[in-house]
């Protein structure tokens, strides 16, 4: 796999204008390569593997939260990062979860191709199945290099956005903890 992308970024250097065969330039398409495989690698990843039973039986049913898991992923439309930040939320009913793996789930979505919208859905809808919670909340900010270096180009843009399962969709009140407690 390494080189066949190894030959497509080759190509892609000589469409661009430059030597692929100057100094600068020589090994750029294999490392382009193992830089794309690592950024993508939630392809190639199951979430049974991820968890390693990690899931934790417990008398717990107040909140949990877990703030400020960074992110990078790429956006599918331009394939530019986008980067920043995670918050999870959930009411657990009999059973929690490692906390590394809240950062695990995070990283595996992230890294796709994606759009901001469907990653925090799948973030969501994954921490609401492996734990089984009474609901889930999650809320992801970033910024898109595909706003901020080409296009419009605004530097100070972010998109925020949030999606709220069983009781945190229910509850306002449970909503509103949650939002107090991520920081909003």
């Amino acid at each position: 796999m390494i080189d066949e992308m190894s030959g497509l970024y080759r190509q892609l250097l000589g469409q661009l204008g430059e030597d692929p065969d100057r100094e600068g330039l020589v090994d750029t398409p294999k490392r382009a390569a193992k830089a794309m495989q690592f950024l993508t690698q939630g392809y190639r990843q199951d979430i049974q593997s991820l968890i390693n039973d990690a899931v934790f039986s417990s008398d717990n049913d107040e909140m949990v939260v877990v703030r400020d898991i960074e992110l990078y992923s790429m956006c599918e439309h331009h394939m530019l990062p986008f980067v920043g930040k995670c918050h999870i939320g959930y009411l657990p009913d009999g059973k929690v979860l490692g906390l590394s793996k809240f950062a695990r789930i995070v990283d595996m979505f992230a890294r796709r191709l994606q759009i901001q919208e469907n990653l925090t859905k799948q973030i969501a809808n994954c921490v609401e199945e492996v734990t089984g919670a009474r609901g889930v909340g999650v809320i992801v900010e970033s910024k898109h290099m595909c706003m901020m270096m080409r296009g419009v180009e605004k530097q100070n843009s972010s998109m925020t956005t949030s999606v709220m399962t069983g009781q945190f969709r229910e509850s306002s009140a449970t909503r509103s903890e949650f939002m107090r407690l991520a920081g909003y």
